[in-house]
């Protein structure tokens, strides 16, 4: 197999955990209005089901280093895999175990800790195995494949859903929904057998041949040399190397940067938007509730689409760029719709608004994240800092899902003189921390050798 094609499968494998990791979660979105019906669940239990995989995302991520340093990427990522299939297979079967809503959500948890282990494992085993000029467009493939999950499951669940009378979908339709994620998982778990490890992990290990052989098949000769040389270099300790001081001050900076960066990308508000959207579109364009088909598809367009101009820039123009461009871009939006909100005057400018933000998040801090979480930690730490990054970031991810619709039905939000506007002002704050955090702490990486990224925080 030459470089180029040994590439191609390693990308399309990895790229298959980011689509699950959009597909496992966006499943539910479709199932929850019919599987409510079948288990007649109050909103409480309702909320609790939706949201319940958000805490096996927490601890997959958590799991994740600790399960990457001993077993390795890619042996990571099979486990992740096989919870994936688990997940799927067993959300649909709970009525064959007498009607069992909270068997339901502890399969919905278990998909949660796939997605956890995978969200953390995936990008950090491109960036490890990636040539340093085309790393970024790797890991960026991972987003694309998040954004593409969700756009695919949400036409499986509609295609599905409408096969079906309603009284159909109550009764087993949204099992149905649930099985098809077998499909990508199945094929997922199959592939991964046929990538390698990184050759990273491998020389953390001590494995210094197998990961020689492995980079030989990406770069060739000469470069694989030198690369194997930066690496073991990189290791290269006079402690013992399998025991780093995490809280070490040196350690610690970097790791608390990595998860600030990681919580303020939830911190924009993006899923606020994906989850609570519809409002703005019915209003906007007049859509009905039954029109969530269309506001998706325009979403997901305008995600899908900037997503790929990330992809073709963020090895030309850099990290650091987009990051400043797409911030601009995401407070540009909510200055539209904030402003729209305050003068009681929603339509098209509070529409352009929201797909301005969308589309800037996507060309940003979107995919940027992953590649710099990827990048950014040295080789020893690498496992455990992305494990803390990860988790950090779904655990803002369910402060910012509770505590929007909070904020939106608060006294102060809806009277004079916010009128509906003054959480997109928040997270316009927060927009601006990010540009602060960038461009004081968060090193550029394009072109630069995982190795050569480590030396910037020696300096």
């Amino acid at each position: 197999m030459n470089k180029k094609a040994f590439l191609l499968l390693i990308t399309v494998v990895s790229a298959l955990g980011g689509l699950l990791f959009g597909y496992d979660t966006g499943v539910i979105n479709g199932a929850q209005f019919y599987l409510s019906k079948h288990f007649d669940l109050d909103a409480a239990m309702k909320g609790w089901v939706v949201g319940s995989a958000l805490l096996g995302c927490f601890a997959g991520a958590i799991i994740a280093g600790p399960l990457s340093i001993k077993l390795g990427r890619k042996k990571s990522l099979i486990i992740s895999a096989i919870l994936f299939t688990l997940s799927a297979w067993g959300s649909g079967l709970p009525s064959l175990f007498e009607e069992s809503v909270s068997l339901l959500v502890i399969f919905r948890i278990i998909g949660g800790l796939g997605i956890g282990i995978a969200s953390m494992n995936a990008p950090m085993y491109i960036a490890e195995i990636a040539p340093s000029n085309i790393r970024g467009k790797m890991v960026t493939y991972y987003q694309l494949a998040i954004v593409i999950g969700f756009f695919v499951v949400f036409l499986a669940t509609y295609f599905i859903g409408n096969g079906l009378s309603e009284a159909e979908n109550i009764e087993f339709g949204w099992k149905r929904m649930f099985w098809s994620e077998l499909i990508p998982s199945g094929l997922f778990l199959i592939l991964l057998f046929f990538v390698p490890k990184s050759p990273r992990w491998l020389a953390l290990k001590g494995d210094d041949d197998a990961a020689l052989k492995i980079l030989n098949k990406i770069h060739g000769g000469e470069e694989a040399q030198n690369e194997i040389v930066e690496i073991k270099k990189s290791l290269d300790t006079k402690v013992d190397k399998t025991k780093v001081n995490y809280f070490s001050k040196a350690i610690l900076v970097i790791i608390v940067i990595g998860t600030a960066l990681s919580v303020l990308q939830q911190f924009t508000g993006i899923n606020a938007v994906l989850y609570y959207g519809a409002d703005i579109f019915e209003k906007a364009l007049g859509f009905g509730k039954e029109d969530v088909l269309a506001q998706q598809i325009l979403l997901a367009f305008i995600n899908l689409i900037f997503t790929f101009v990330a992809m073709f820039t963020v090895d030309k123009y850099g990290r650091k760029p987009l990051i400043y461009i797409g911030s601009i871009g995401m407070i540009i939006g909510f200055l539209l719709l904030g402003f729209s909100l305050q003068q009681n005057a929603v339509g098209f400018i509070s529409l352009l608004g929201v797909l301005i933000f969308i589309g800037s998040f996507a060309l940003s801090m979107g995919p940027v994240v992953w590649v710099i979480l990827s990048e950014m930690f040295p080789n020893k730490i690498r496992s455990v800092a992305m494990s803390v990054a990860v988790a950090a970031q779904w655990a803002a991810n369910y402060v910012v899902s509770q505590s929007f619709p909070m904020v939106m039905e608060s006294e102060m939000n809806n009277s004079s003189p916010w009128n509906g506007s003054l959480p997109y002002f928040i997270f316009i704050a927060f927009i601006l921390v990010i540009i602060y955090l960038t461009y004081k702490f968060i090193p550029e990486t394009k072109g630069k050798s995982l190795e050569e990224i480590e030396s910037f925080w020696k300096e």
